[in-house]
């Protein structure tokens, strides 16, 4: 199974909570969504809208997951596998569990 396309979700350097889509090109090409907030993590449900309105959505049942960056720097980061969805109209994946 490959690995990509996969959604992350992190805590960018400016404070706030961005998700975008690894799709295997130039980081400057994945699709991306700022939340342009810290606090509250966003929601399940907010970043299943999110990949449906950047085009994607989770790959059949798959739930997000946390990881984190190795160490010195350790830094959470939420991630699901994704895939494109045909017609952006009829996307309405699940998203699944935190």
């Amino acid at each position: 199974m490959s690995l990509l396309p996969e959604a992350r979700m992190v805590l960018d350097v400016s404070g706030t909570w961005k998700l975008f889509v690894l799709t295997g090109y130039e980081p400057r090409e994945w699709p991306v969504h700022g939340f342009n907030r810290a606090e509250p993590v966003p929601t399940v449900h907010e970043r299943v809208a999110v990949l449906a309105a950047l085009g994607y959505e989770a790959r059949g049942g798959a739930e997000w997951k946390w990881d984190a960056t190795p160490a010195p720097r350790r830094r959470m980061f939420a991630k699901i596998p994704v895939r494109p969805v045909a017609d952006r109209s009829a996307a309405t994946s699940s998203g699944g569990a935190v």
